[in-house]
């Protein structure tokens, strides 16, 4: 159940980083994005996958963290990109 229970955490907030992603991809800014709380959930996605591994747990709640983890960081890889094309017009 505990599984479950943290399954539905991961997946109901990876919900929104492939929306992210693409609108970081699509609207070329860095307007609206924090990289401070970008990398905060990058720190917290690597606790939890550190936490899974130390623990034993490798199960599929492993997978939803890996898989929030590589979205939130393709959004970060974005906001550097879009933040030197910014600089670069502007």
């Amino acid at each position: 159940m505990v599984a479950i229970l943290e399954s539905v955490m991961l997946i109901c907030f990876g919900i929104s980083w492939p929306v992210s992603v693409y609108k970081s991809a699509v609207s070329k800014t860095t307007k609206g994005k924090s990289l401070v709380f970008m990398i905060a959930i990058i720190v917290g996605y690597l606790a939890g996958i550190s936490g899974k591994i130390i623990g034993g747990n490798w199960n599929y709640v492993l997978v939803l963290y890996i898989l929030n983890l590589l979205f939130v960081s393709t959004d970060l890889a974005l906001y550097f990109v879009n933040r030197h094309r910014e600089k670069k017009a502007g």
